[in-house]
């Protein structure tokens, strides 16, 4: 398998935490998505990062699919539960923990662009989203010691790699240490771990 990736996104983060986490070989070829061409879209038409290549050739993306895809064929460290009530609790923290990613990542992006060309509503109306998913986390990861009952699944990866993005990005000044002190102490114990030391973004 190849992973089309880049060391700076969060979702690409995600599934390479996933293969660290599974113990399962896969080869990197890492992807500038600033480009106006490059190897990830002869893949995935919409020219978005993480794509996985599978041995036949075939394509998966985004990041929820692929992760889905990896954690289904290799039996050790399951991160997805069986159980369709918890499967589903389970992916609703990643689809909130992305969410908030969305979000941030299209006010970074604004904000990147000429003064006079940005929208400082946009902005705002994209922190304002960050914000709300952030307090939701919060709210839910409470006193636990992982996102999803006693123990840590692919909700704690989205949660990490999402906060992990934010304090590497900083956008909007989101201050989610300050504000949100369970989620800062829960970011504190994933980092430790090998999966997310391995793969901690760089400039």
């Amino acid at each position: 398998m190849k992973l089309f990736a880049s060391l700076t996104s969060p979702y690409a983060r995600k599934v390479r935490i996933v293969l660290s986490e599974k113990r399962m070989d896969c080869e990197l070829e890492l992807i500038d998505v600033m480009q106006a061409e490059h190897a990830a879209m002869a893949h995935n038409p919409l020219g978005k990062i993480p794509v996985l290549l599978l041995d036949d050739n075939t394509p998966l993306y985004d990041s929820r699919v692929i992760v889905e895809f990896l954690d289904n064929i290799s039996p050790i460290r399951r991160l997805i539960p069986k159980g369709n009530r918890e499967r589903i609790a389970v992916r609703r923290w990643e689809a909130l923990a992305d969410g908030v990613l969305d979000a941030a990542v299209l006010a970074r992006l604004e904000s990147m662009r000429p003064t006079h060309e940005r929208s400082a509503s946009w902005i705002a109306r994209q922190v304002g989203k960050a914000e709300r998913g952030l307090l939701q986390m919060a709210e839910e990861l409470d006193e636990r010691n992982w996102c999803h009952y006693d123990r840590y699944t692919l909700a704690d990866i989205a949660v990490g790699c999402c906060l992990g993005w934010l304090d590497f990005r900083k956008p909007g000044d989101i201050d989610w240490l300050g504000k949100y002190p369970k989620l800062a102490r829960h970011f504190a114990k994933l980092s430790k771990r090998a999966a997310f030391i391995a793969t901690a973004p760089t400039a």
